[in-house]
This record gives C-alpha cells, structure tokens and sequence, in this order.
C-alpha cells in the first residue's frame, strides 16, 4: 500500500514537473526577436575589432563587443545552392528562408522561380509587427531577402515594389536605388504612400511622425540622398546629424512596440561591413563591426526589460576580404588604425574635389598635409624614403592623370587614396586575401528564448528555422 501511495506520489511530482516545464517552455517563447545580419562579417571581423579596441586602450588581447559576450556561440557554413562562395542576394535568402539558392536571386529557390517565404512573412503571419532595417539602401539583397521575390538582385525598382506588397510595418535605410522605372507614372515613393506608409527623413523627422503613423519608411535625409543614396556614412565619416544604425534600431522598436501586437520580429543588418572589406579599408571596416554592436545594445537594453520574450541572433551571410591578422612578423599593430579619420573612398573623394579647387596650388605638400591629418604619416606612424617615395610617386600619377581608380564592388579609389590605404593596412600588419567573398565560417551570437539552440557548427538555412521554433511562428 505504502508502495502504490509513493508511487501515486512520484507521479504527481512528474505530472507536476512536466506541466511546470511545459509553462516554462510557454512562458520562453520567443515575443520579441531581433535578428542582426553583419554582411560580410566573418570571424576574424569581430576578433580584429575586439584587438583593436584592445590596442586603442594601449594592450594586447581584445576588448569584448556586446554582441560577442552573449551566453551561446556557433559558427555557420555559407555556401549557396550553386556556388562555394555565396553573394548577399543568396546568403541573405538562407539566412531569411532558410533555402538555399542560386548566387543573386533573392526570394526564390534554386530554380528561379518557386516562391521561398521568408520568417519576417511568418512572423507577420502570426500576427508579429515586423520590421526590416539596414545601414544601406532598403531594397539591397540582405533586406530584400526578406520581403522580395527576384530572380536578379539587380531587379531594385520590382524589388522596391515587392517592399509595398509585403506590407511590412516598419522599414529603414538609406534610400531606394531605383525609385522610377519609366514606365509607371507613380514612383515607389508615392506607392508606398499610397498603400499607407508615412515616409520620415532622418530621425528628427521620425520622431514628428511616428505616432499617428499606421506604416513607417524611415530614410536619411533628402540632403544626405543627393550626396549618396546608396547607404547612411560610413561611422568613420559620419558627421552630426547623419542618421546612424542605432537611430533607425532605437525607432524601429519604438514604432513596433506602440503597434499593439503580440510581440515583434526586427532586421537590421549592418551593410557596411561589406563595402569597407570589399575596400579592404580595415579602420572602416572595424569602426563597422563596433557601430552594428552599438545597435545590438539597443536591442540588449530592451531585452534587460523583457529577459524572458526576447531572443538577439547576431551572425552574417558571409565573410569578405578574406581578411587575416597578422602578416607574417609574430606582431599586430592594430592601434595604428585610430589615426585614419576617412574612408578611403571619403578620402579619395575628398582629394578630387581640393584638386579640382586648388589647382596649381594642389601641390605634393598640400597632399602630404592632408595624409598626416587624415592618415597619421609621419607624425603618428613613421614612413620611410621608399614608403613616403610610392606617395609622392601616387601623387604625381594622380595629377598626370596616368593611373586608374581602383574600383572594386562599392567603391572607387584614386591611386593617392589607394596607396594610403594599403601602407596603413601594412603597418597595421593587417591583411587581405581578395576584395571579394570568401567561405570562411561566421559567426552566431545569441542571448535570451531559445538561445541555446543556436550553439555549435550549422548551416546558414538552420538559422531561420531555429528562430521560427523559438518563437512559434509554426510554417506558415
């Protein structure tokens, strides 16, 4: 009898322990979810930023970024259905739908043509606010993965229309690339009126409009578009008033919080980490990783409010520049980088511009000035005959009009601001495998509901699919 008793006993103790741990299960649902997207952000990105702001403060090791603290840690494979090395458009529909597909086409399998839906869609599904955000133009491939159907990421102005029918709550972005195609009398702009969107310029107008907002579009200002529509500055160029990553995070949860939902799913993708490692522009590059981290606290100050709704996945669609730290000599000098104040591109645009000014006056001192201010040399980093000779020798190359920019996928350098770049990166002891993709893994960091389930080796398709689990999203 005392067996049977105990026995009942134990079984209301297990009854009682799977229906807490099934609460526990219900309870950790993922409400919020933030998924950050480093493009072309490998592991050796986020190791040279931490040994660079380790160096800044005048050590040896890493200072840690936020996002890389977090309590779980993989790493993901890249490659797309067609190609060993991945671009955007195919990374960033493996990392939205969890299908892989042929380099350039966004939204679509493989076979160009069968639709792949993407979690933003089933978070919306379910009832989620969703909102899609990036430091480049809004119908770039990494957003667009997540809203469009293409089968050429070139496609920008269906791409942007795509953006209207997906009917997402919020987006956020430089620009749109293609804005008219000549064809329509309404341009995405008014379209995008037209199907309910408050349009905000920068981030003082947001702030105005927001409120009475049913859908946001958030852009820079028209001022910053006619100077580039193409992305918001580099961090390293940014100047006040400039909408930044953590501007448009701040507002994205901002709007999707005040929409009344049960919960929200937010993109954003820090696109610039791409475009400086295309450059292979490392001081741009590192300022890239440590801006989309100063985002990711944004989102971590949210989940220290909601601990237990909230799931942050940081990872990239793939690594870029095939970077590596250390050149051969057992030294890095990554501290040197916190002299150049510009991009390369910045810099190279800069010098056309004072060439096309001064004239005559463009002279090798007046360039040397503006390498030692904008670049260090000679003050802060020592040159020698032959390091300050290829300069000068760039210099007059410029001026002859001899030498071609060096153009890569983002950019276009002049042979001054070139050759600068080049010798910082040498006595950073920092270098380059290519100015394109590589397959090298990247990383996953991830904190709060269902995080653990992201530890470990996994492809870049998994992803999604662990994300809509941890949140309930179900296959809609």
């Amino acid at each position: 009898m005392r067996i049977i008793t105990l026995k009942r006993r134990a079984l209301s103790l297990c009854a009682a322990l799977l229906f807490a741990a099934a609460a526990m299960a219900q309870a950790g649902k993922a409400k919020y979810v933030f998924y950050f997207i480093g493009d072309g952000m490998g592991v050796n990105q986020v190791n040279g930023t931490e040994t660079y702001l380790a160096a800044v403060e005048g050590r040896i090791g890493t200072s840690p970024l936020c996002f890389a603290q977090f309590p779980h840690a993989g790493l993901a494979t890249t490659f797309s259905a067609t190609n060993g090395v991945t671009d955007s458009a195919a990374g960033g529909t493996a990392l939205a739908t969890g299908h892989k597909t042929k380099n350039g086409a966004i939204g679509v399998e493989a076979d160009l043509s069968t639709r792949a839906n993407s979690i933003a869609a089933k978070a919306k599904a379910q009832g989620k606010a969703v909102g899609i955000a990036t430091s480049v133009s809004v119908d770039h491939a990494t957003p667009a993965s997540f809203y469009a159907h293409v089968a050429d990421r070139n496609m920008y102005h269906q791409i942007g229309k795509d953006l209207v029918t997906a009917g997402f709550d919020f987006y956020a972005g430089s620009d749109f690339l293609q804005p008219r195609d000549g064809h329509e009398g309404k341009d995405l702009y008014a379209q995008c009126r037209d199907a309910g969107y408050t349009i905000a310029r920068g981030y003082a107008d947001y702030r105005r409009k927001a409120r009475k907002a049913e859908k946001m579009i958030l852009l820079q200002t028209e001022a910053a578009s006619r100077k580039n529509h193409t992305s918001i500055p580099y961090a390293i160029d940014r100047k006040k008033g400039d909408l930044t990553l953590q501007d448009i995070t701040r507002a994205a949860i901002r709007f999707l919080s005040q929409k009344g939902t049960d919960g929200f799913f937010l993109m954003v993708e820090g696109g610039k980490i791409d475009w400086a490692c295309h450059s292979n522009d490392a001081a741009a590059a590192f300022r890239e990783v440590a801006d989309l981290d100063n985002a990711v606290k944004v989102a971590y100050e949210f989940y220290e409010q909601h601990p237990d709704e909230t799931l942050i996945i940081i990872t990239a669609d793939h690594e870029t520049g095939g970077i590596f730290l250390g050149t051969g000599a057992y030294e890095l000098h990554t501290d040197l980088l916190k002299f150049q104040r510009q991009s390369a591109e910045a810099f190279s645009r800069m010098l056309a511009e004072q060439h096309q000014k001064e004239g005559a006056g463009f002279t090798w001192d007046f360039v040397r000035g503006q390498l030692q201010e904008n670049f260090g040399f000679w003050t802060h980093i020592p040159l020698d005959d032959q390091e300050t000779s290829q300069l000068k020798q760039a210099y007059e190359a410029f001026c002859e009009g001899v030498a071609k920019d060096h153009k890569t996928l983002y950019a276009s350098e002049n042979i001054v601001a070139a050759t600068a770049r080049k010798l910082m990166a040498q006595k950073a002891m920092v270098g380059w495998g290519s100015n394109g993709h590589s397959n090298g893994y990247v990383p996953v960091f991830a904190i709060g509901a269902g995080a653990e389930t992201f530890d470990g080796r996994i492809d870049n398709t998994e992803i999604p699919e662990k994300i809509a689990r941890a949140a309930g999203y179900g296959n809609e």
